[in-house]
């Protein structure tokens, strides 16, 4: 576990951490990995009041974090280790900022899919900042896919629903407008916020729009299930 930036460095800044991560997704690229998009975080007020950080975030997706529906995970591949129920939105087409809608984001999209997100944080915990949490890749760790594509015109993307399984009880349960009053308004937000850092969304990337419910713990050997009703379900089992 890393001790807190923060504590390190109190005069650190937002944007200093975003450099802090820059740096480390350039190693990753520079490493072989691939990025495949981008994830954000801290989007809904179960989120910021489960924190206690009151402003969204973003991080990397690299391909080696993407999973399939079912799949079985290492759970020693993770530190703190936490799942989240999202929805994830597959881009079609560029989306840059500084200026984009909920309406570019929809026009920009060629799907949307249930998600899980496998948060990650390796900076210690307690006392953590945003700029600690953004230091740290936004707590991204992995991410599972699953259920039914949609196109994001087919369903009202406020009222998408899941109840969050661990172990066959339920833990968690959300609707997608907890995530700034609709999923793509996040999405909108990264592209904005990525404009200033000088970057776009690109055709094919994958976006994790940011979890609807509050994150559930879970420890080697629980089966995670999310149940999106007509969107199908996605899940993963730790080992």
């Amino acid at each position: 576990m890393v001790p807190l930036l923060t504590a390190r460095h109190p005069g650190m800044t937002v944007e200093d951490a975003y450099a802090v991560q820059n740096t480390w997704r350039r190693r990753g690229i520079e490493a072989g990995r691939r990025p495949v998009g981008r994830k954000i975080g801290l989007t809904s007020k179960v989120m910021q009041a489960a924190t206690g950080i009151t402003e969204p975030d973003y991080g990397a997706i690299f391909a080696d974090m993407v999973h399939d529906n079912g799949s079985v995970i290492e759970h020693g591949r993770f530190s703190n280790v936490r799942i989240e129920v999202e929805l994830a939105f597959v881009l079609r087409e560029r989306l840059s900022g500084p200026h984009a809608t909920v309406f570019d984001v929809l026009r920009a999209t060629e799907y949307v899919v249930p998600a899980l997100e496998i948060l990650s944080s390796r900076i210690e915990m307690t006392g953590r900042t945003i700029v600690d949490t953004i230091s740290d890749n936004a707590a991204m760790g992995g991410m599972v896919h699953g259920g039914s594509p949609v196109e994001p015109g087919a369903v009202d993307l406020r009222w998408v629903s899941a109840l969050l399984y661990r172990n066959e009880a339920v833990e968690e349960s959300g609707v997608a407008a907890a995530v700034l009053g609709h999923p793509a308004t996040g999405v909108a937000w990264l592209a904005n916020k990525l404009a200033r850092h000088g970057d776009v969304l690109e055709a094919g990337e994958i976006v994790l729009a940011g979890s609807f419910t509050r994150p559930v713990w879970v420890e080697p050997g629980d089966t995670v299930l999310a149940d999106y009703r007509e969107l199908g379900t996605v899940s993963c089992r730790f080992v």
